[in-house]
């Protein structure tokens, strides 16, 4: 069935490449993937008029998670009438952001205005919770969800005809430079379930890949192999500095030097730096890394 993808840049903080959204034009109509956060409506909604499209032509939405960078705008797009198709973990905190925007003010403080806008919470009958495999008819398409958790337990990833859109499963990549990051933030990264939705999804065999942080990816096979190399890597990086001993600070500076260290030998400028950090804070993928040992270590795993 004839289609077209389009990546819209929501160029997040003035930062192009950073976060995209995708428009998914159909026999029935256009589906919109991924919202990015509020601060961005007014440039999706000028990347949707490129294409004669106004908010209420969108009648479908669908987020890979809830997090703010991906699904901050959901509320905003419910309550244009839209169906917000979301993992039903993810779901009931659309309806009732509390205790997600409570969390997030915590990392973000007074910050949080600026970065990501307004989260408004989504009529519950305009939300579609999602169960692995299960198939959205949308824009005269079928889009099939798959549970893929690790980077968040509310992570999709989805499928139509070959093409995947992958959240942050497949990492950062932006606009398929030679260069990969893996965001792994708290409270949820883990190691051994990202790693098995990277050998699920590689195992599909798509086509092509499309990441929220940036862009088509065509070299699948590549890209999945390096993700479940750096997965590996970058933990044992971490637990390795727990067992040293290594305070916070000392752990973040650290890998700082060594993912600067990596971007530099991959060739990138000083420009994709800020790039690459506007998206994937290091503190926060620390965080994220700490945590998860610190849990297993609390286990005696």
């Amino acid at each position: 069935m004839a289609f077209e993808i389009h990546p819209l840049d929501l160029k997040f903080q003035n930062f192009p490449e950073a976060i995209a959204a995708f428009l998914v034009i159909g026999p029935g109509g256009p589906v919109l993937i991924e919202t990015g956060p509020s601060s961005t409506l007014p440039t999706l909604q000028a990347e949707l008029a490129r294409f004669g499209l106004r908010p209420a032509d969108v009648r479908d939405v669908l987020i890979t998670h809830i997090h703010l960078d991906h699904g901050g705008a959901a509320g905003w797009w419910a309550r244009q009438g839209a169906r917000i198709h979301v993992h039903h973990i993810g779901a009931p905190h659309l309806i009732d952001p509390a205790r997600l925007l409570a969390s997030a003010q915590r990392i973000y403080g007074e910050t949080m205005q600026t970065l990501w806008g307004d989260y408004l919470s989504s009529p519950a009958e305009r939300v579609h919770a999602l169960y692995d495999g299960d198939v959205i008819e949308a824009g005269g398409l079928k889009i099939t969800a798959f549970d893929t958790p690790g980077h968040a337990r509310h992570h999709l990833l989805y499928v139509l005809d070959g093409v995947a859109f992958t959240g942050d499963l497949a990492g950062i990549r932006i606009s398929a430079r030679p260069h990969t990051r893996l965001p792994t933030p708290p409270p949820e990264f883990e190691l051994e379930a990202w790693l098995a939705s990277v050998a699920r999804a590689k195992a599909m065999k798509f086509d092509r890949l499309y990441l929220t942080h940036f862009g088509p990816v065509d070299d699948v096979t590549e890209q999945w192999e390096q993700v479940a190399a750096l997965l590996t890597d970058c933990a044992e990086r971490v637990r390795a500095e727990l067992e040293r001993g290594a305070d916070r600070n000392t752990i973040v500076a650290r890998y700082t030097a060594q993912e600067e260290a990596r971007l530099a030998a991959d060739g990138l400028s000083g420009e994709d730096l800020l790039r690459y950090a506007s998206i994937g804070p290091m503190g926060m993928s620390v965080d994220g890394l700490m945590r998860y040992w610190r849990k297993k270590m609390e286990r005696g795993v």
